[in-house]
């Protein structure tokens, strides 16, 4: 399995990549999910909207009782990036999803078997890296707005006790860097790693209840840490 995705076609010089037709994929059944949702909302719910009530729930409880009243605005990212991450990293497990193979320009005399139509999205680190930069872009933009950009300022930058600050501060700085990596290489390593250990192990049905389970733990670690970044740059200081 290549690490980097395959281009299916382009259109006006941009690669139309196959983990970006799965993206687009990904996009239309979350949506379908949602009106699926708003239609068949009843007084005595069924068992999808059950399933879809309690993961709300837990993630609106759970938001409220870290961040407070700051909920209002860090909730919905938080279930926004789990639901999008958690279908994006369940979808391989429709049968045949990587099976079928076409023939493209790009992958003439690659591979005699073609390239994969489908691969799971968040298996292509530029989507990892591109879901942490709007994560951490979230963040930082709330902490300005909720904080005020003096005290936002100050997070990295004290004129008092000047010369021990601009090292805290830099510190504080590199930390804040260092969210691109570990939000992007721990989603994207995870998945990739479990493409490849499913495509060559023999206890097929044992990797994939286990990658199921990792799947869901990802889009949930994802969430939650950018829950508790988000709270911890919008707090202020007494």
């Amino acid at each position: 399995m290549n690490i980097a995705p395959q281009t299916l076609f382009s259109i006006a010089g941009f690669p139309v990549t196959n983990t970006v037709f799965v993206t687009l994929i990904v996009d239309v059944i979350i949506l379908l999910i949602v009106f699926s949702v708003a239609k068949a909302l009843a007084v005595r719910p069924g068992r999808f909207q059950n399933a879809v009530e309690a993961v709300v729930n837990y993630f609106y409880s759970a938001t409220k009782e870290i961040a407070g009243d700051r909920a209002s605005f860090i909730y919905p990212w938080v279930l926004s990036f789990f639901i999008f991450i958690a279908v994006a990293n369940l979808i391989e497990f429709i049968p045949g999803f990587e099976s079928i193979r076409v023939f493209t320009q790009a992958s003439a005399g690659l591979d005699e078997r073609g390239i994969p139509l489908f691969r799971v999205a968040t298996s292509d680190l530029n989507l990892t890296l591109a879901l942490a930069v709007i994560s951490v872009i979230m963040s930082h933009f709330y902490s300005i707005k909720y904080t005020g950009i003096k005290a936002y300022v100050g997070r990295f930058i004290s004129f008092k006790m000047f010369g021990f600050f601009i090292i805290v501060g830099m510190i504080e700085l590199m930390s804040e860097l260092v969210k691109f990596i570990t939000f992007s290489f721990r989603l994207f390593g995870n998945i990739f790693a479990g493409d490849v250990a499913l495509a060559v192990t023999k206890y097929f049905f044992v990797m994939a209840s286990f990658e199921i389970f990792v799947a869901v733990i990802q889009a949930f670690v994802f969430a939650t840490l950018t829950m508790a970044f988000t709270t911890m740059l919008t707090e202020k200081s007494h």
